[in-house]
């Protein structure tokens, strides 16, 4: 049985969520017993001043340190309960001393399963922007699309201003499928990637969407339970 080193905070209502959901996933799986857990909760608002400075090595560096600490407590292996750190994620994992479960490659691995070859992209304009999803996807021979500039805006300023701060209003999931199905319309998509761990929140309920909502972090969850047993 492996211990888990979760990079927490980022934000705080996906941690809780990952919490919960490793918890159950484990306690289905190993007979009710409990995982071995521990969580480093850092300092989201640092990380994003950082990020919308496009200090990226210094990012990188916060993230190195922040694993090495879980490193210490005795983890054998991390993982971060949100998309957006993967920004960079490749040069954290080069420069941890334990492995890194990543949440793009888990979601590209379920996009394969479920058999989709084009879907589409929510997240946190980090995310929406970032070489980080494509490079992982188009290496599978998979496409994907994001909003266009407008809906990213929109996308991207509900992110921070309400989910993030535990505000899940429905007016806002109204206006995201909205967008979703506007993407199948224009663009064709099969699927759409829940690319924040905030959305999943949000959106998870949400009948009208017309395409099949991918959870990532749930898919993330199953992947990491499945590395502790």
């Amino acid at each position: 049985m492996k211990t888990l080193g979760l990079i927490g905070g980022v934000g705080p209502e996906s941690t809780v969520e990952y919490y919960r959901f490793i918890v159950a996933a484990f306690r289905a799986q190993c007979d009710g017993n409990y995982p071995p857990i521990i969580i480093n909760s850092v300092n989201l608002k640092m990380y994003i001043g950082l990020i919308n400075a496009n200090e990226m090595e210094q990012f990188a560096d916060e993230l190195v340190r922040e694993i090495e600490r879980l490193a210490v407590a005795g983890t054998d292996f991390g993982a971060f309960a949100s998309n957006t750190p993967h920004i960079v994620f490749d040069e954290v994992q080069r420069r941890s001393r334990i492995p890194l479960v990543s949440i793009v490659e888990a979601t590209r691995d379920r996009v394969l399963e479920l058999g989709f070859r084009k879907v589409g992209l929510f997240g946190t304009r980090f995310t929406m922007q970032g070489t980080f999803y494509p490079q992982v996807f188009s290496r599978a021979g998979l496409e994907l699309i994001t909003p266009n500039e407008a809906e990213q805006t929109y996308i991207h300023d509900k992110y921070m201003t309400e989910l993030l701060n535990n505000n899940f209003a429905p007016q806002t999931r109204d206006q995201m499928i909205g967008i979703a199905n506007r993407m199948m319309e224009r663009q064709g998509i099969e699927a759409l990637i829940l690319g924040g761990t905030e959305l999943p929140i949000l959106l998870r309920d949400a009948e009208q969407a017309r395409m099949p909502l991918l959870d990532t972090t749930r898919i993330h969850v199953a992947r990491i339970v499945s590395m502790m047993i």
